[in-house]
């Protein structure tokens, strides 16, 4: 039976596959590790290890899995990583199994390209061309590729089915999608953000707007870890999970709006992402309705700071949330934002297999 995961709202089946669907500002002098010593890590470590054995295992299945001071080293690596700073090949020998029951062009690509760059041998598999999709249970799954492989990536539904995975998986888990949350993505953002604006990530002034969906959530979460100041304009019926918005609330400088003119007010990062996710084509008429007056355009833009950057998670829906001249104009950094996953997720495999 699938165990409930640190999001209990979370659950579903495995198999899911049936539904439709300059220079930066960020340091790298901490040494050849770049991540915290136990010493070292802020009040706000929630690390997520699980013990195997005599052995303790990490997991990345949420930005909230590691501590604020880890995450400011994932930042440093990742951007010596595109600088051609580090170098090398330290996952020579290691297989990671890549499992997609969800559609994918840039997770696919970052993860298998990055696991290569680093030495290593991505496998792809699918949900419908694998026992998986025919319900084979998930506790089967992790320990039989724990057996062939060093670490999994996972882009799927639901986050119960990652942490059931992850539970029990002897090997390092990496949450690459989830209805809840998509933690890679959003620490690329942070890192596009930090790069572009030339400013530590907790001087970052962010503004969403749209969906409160697992890009909101995790925008939360990243906020909530690293401390910068974020405003969510949503309309009513899409908030973020609200455990998560409770949390960023309590422990940063977090706002709920309805306005997204009030939202953007100042902001020196804009950003959004399509009204209708995967799984939800049934609800496109009612989301577009509601969405109306979400659309990021250039007068909206123009209410930011000066230096304000657009990002979107893509694929964008131009029209729709986003106009072309934004997309295309020179506050956009979303071809930046998608080349960042592949840095920061090298640095995240570094850390987990390293």
């Amino acid at each position: 039976m699938a165990g409930q995961g640190r999001y209990p709202a979370e659950n579903g089946a495995f198999g899911a596959v049936a539904r439709s669907g300059g220079a930066p500002a960020i340091s790298s002098d901490r040494g050849p590790t770049y991540l915290g010593t136990a010493s070292g890590r802020s009040r706000r470590d929630t690390t997520a290890r699980t013990r195997i054995g005599d052995c303790m295992k990490r997991d990345f299945l949420a930005i909230t899995d590691f501590s604020s001071y880890d995450l400011e080293g994932l930042l440093a690596l990742g951007a010596d990583l595109k600088s051609g700073r580090v170098v090398g090949r330290p996952l020579a020998g290691k297989e990671v199994a890549l499992i997609f029951t969800k559609q994918s062009t840039r997770t696919r690509v970052s993860f298998e390209v990055g696991v290569r760059q680093l030495g290593g041998g991505a496998l792809f598999l699918s949900g419908d061309t694998t026992q998986m999709g025919r319900g084979e249970p998930i506790r089967d799954t992790a320990r039989v590729l724990s057996r062939y492989v060093d670490g999994i990536m996972i882009r799927t539904f639901s986050q119960a089915d990652v942490e059931e995975l992850a539970r029990w998986a002897t090997i390092p888990v990496i949450n690459g999608l989830t209805d809840l949350l998509h933690p890679c993505q959003v620490m690329a953002d942070v890192m596009t953000g930090v790069e572009r604006l030339g400013v530590p990530a907790q001087d970052l002034d962010v503004a969403w707007v749209g969906d409160g969906n697992n890009m909101a959530n995790s925008w939360l979460n990243a906020a909530r870890m690293l401390g910068f100041r974020l405003r969510l304009a949503c309309p009513e019926g899409y908030d973020p999970d609200p455990e998560i918005l409770a949390a960023a609330r309590q422990d940063g400088a977090v706002e709920l709006l309805r306005d997204p003119a009030a939202a953007v007010a100042g902001a020196n990062v804009i950003t959004t992402d399509v009204w209708t996710s995967m799984g939800q084509e049934a609800e496109r008429i009612e989301r577009e309705r509601a969405f109306q007056g979400f659309l990021v355009d250039g007068k909206l833009m123009a209410r930011g700071a000066p230096e304000a950057i657009f990002l979107h998670c893509l694929p964008a829906h131009r029209g729709e949330e986003v106009t072309d001249e934004v997309m295309e104009g020179p506050q956009s950094a979303v071809f930046d934002e998608a080349e960042n996953r592949l840095h920061i997720q090298k640095a995240i495999l570094m850390e987990l297999l390293g």
